[in-house]
């Protein structure tokens, strides 16, 4: 396995992220990039736009397989193994772009307020298609934070957050010992999914465009009690059953694969909907079942 080493997965272990690692070269990430900016050109927007529907930037990995590819680079399977065991399962994929010059940020959030799953061993990676650097608004986090639980948040909280559910933290915390993470194109980060994070607006002249992955064991499972939430099997086989299995696409935005992206989407957004309603009436100490 050569995806990290075992000081790296102390480091991450300790601090709740790691960066920077490797996942494509630079000229593979601009490779992908073409693919992204193609797809925007063909919906006739960019997908951060109103112009196009918003679940454009979500579960692409269900609708074209240069996204299943990103989700199943060997290299971050390798890490992700090192840290949550060989069973591996995407649960969502998300675009997170700033384009230049603009507003947009995401709040101080931990990640697992309102995915809704158990036990708490999610990691995002989030792979760098363009420079993102301390102008670009790269992410920062605070070390050592997930080892305090979750914390308390309101949804909503700024038009400006790229959240989907505008989330921010209410709680106290110290911002000051934030690190910085910037990366190259090709480049990967990792963080733990109580771990304390956010990033900045993009000061830049370049989009800022990462893609988040959410790796998750396949003991984890989903706390809704309406519909199955979907997630796909990228590693190792699913003993639990836990989750309605995505299936890969066999080809872009065919028929097939848009129904299927379609269905998986809406039962990925009406769980977490519901998780951002139950947080917001019960609060994060409340029972969930």
């Amino acid at each position: 396995m050569n995806g990290i080493s075992t000081d790296a997965v102390a480091d991450y272990r300790r601090d709740g992220f790691y960066a920077p690692l490797t996942a494509l070269s630079p000229e593979k990430a601009a490779a992908y990039r073409v693919k992204l900016e193609d797809l925007e050109e063909r919906l006739g927007g960019r997908i951060t736009s109103d112009a196009v529907d918003g679940k454009y930037r979500y579960r692409l990995h269900t609708l074209f397989t240069w996204a299943h590819e990103l989700v199943t680079i060997p290299t971050v399977l390798d890490t992700v193994e090192a840290l949550i065991g060989p069973d591996i399962l995407v649960y969502t994929t998300t675009f997170f772009i700033k384009e230049p010059h603009t507003e947009a940020i995401t709040g101080w959030h931990q990640d697992a307020t309102y995915f809704g799953l158990r036990p708490y061993e999610h990691v995002s990676a989030w792979i760098a298609l363009s420079p993102a650097t301390l102008e670009s608004g790269c992410m920062r986090f605070v070390p050592g934070s997930h080892a305090q639980g979750q914390r308390d948040h309101r949804a909503h909280s700024d038009t400006k957050i790229l959240n989907t559910g505008g989330q921010q933290l209410t709680a106290g915390f110290d911002r000051q010992t934030a690190v910085p993470a910037p990366l190259e194109p090709g480049q990967f980060s990792l963080h733990h999914t109580l771990t304390i994070h956010h990033s900045p607006a993009n000061n830049s002249d370049e989009r800022r465009i990462g893609f988040a992955v959410s790796y998750i064991p396949a003991q984890c499972r989903h706390l809704g009690q309406e519909r199955r939430a979907p997630a796909m099997l990228v590693r190792g086989v699913d003993n639990y059953g836990h989750f309605e299995l995505d299936t890969p696409p066999h080809a872009d935005f065919d028929a097939s694969a848009q129904e299927h992206h379609t269905d998986s989407y809406g039962r990925y957004r009406a769980n977490y909907n519901d998780q951002v309603a139950r947080v917001s009436e019960f609060g994060e100490e409340q029972p969930v079942e």
